[in-house]
């Protein structure tokens, strides 16, 4: 069984997570009397095969998974004070990646288009702020560690950037 938050060494099912937050949000709307999905949007983030002018083989993502998880339930609840209605699932791989492989998956459903892409946009920012996910990036002649997430979740200053981001 899918859960709505997750780190894994599994490959994604971005199909599976996205039916899982369409009857979240059906659920949701039924318990809450409101309007049902009416949006899905699903951001499938894969690894890329050049970056920066080199050519990249693979990554290799790492994570605390505790404080990850934990990190993407907060996203999910800052989403919805800003956006009530609207249902984020998100899951994130983790070991050697190759190209083209799905290395994030989040769906976020809504009953206006607006806010699913929005919601998706801000979880997507908010995860390369907040979550501690880290990634090594192996091109030819070897490998490095890319910065990963580097602000205080609490701070009020980067969750407002990345609703800039988000609904610019």
């Amino acid at each position: 069984m899918l859960l709505p938050f997750a780190i894994t060494a599994d490959p994604l099912d971005p199909a599976g997570l996205l039916a899982l937050a369409q009857q979240r949000h059906a659920d949701q709307a039924r318990t809450d009397d409101v309007e049902g999905p009416g949006a899905v949007v699903l951001f499938v983030g894969v690894v890329r095969g050049r970056h920066q002018g080199q050519e990249v083989s693979a990554l290799t993502y790492e994570a605390y998974e505790p404080l990850a998880v934990a990190s993407f339930e907060r996203i999910a609840r800052e989403a919805a004070d800003r956006l009530p209605g609207v249902v984020l699932c998100l899951h994130h791989r983790i070991g050697t990646l190759g190209v083209g492989e799905p290395s994030i998956v989040i769906a976020a459903v809504s009953a206006h288009r607006a806010e699913a892409y929005a919601v998706s946009r801000f979880a997507i920012e908010r995860v390369k702020q907040i979550s501690p996910v880290w990634k090594r990036e192996h091109v030819v002649g070897g490998a490095s560690w890319v910065e990963g997430a580097t602000v205080d979740p609490d701070d009020q200053g980067p969750l407002d950037e990345a609703w800039r981001r988000a609904c610019p």
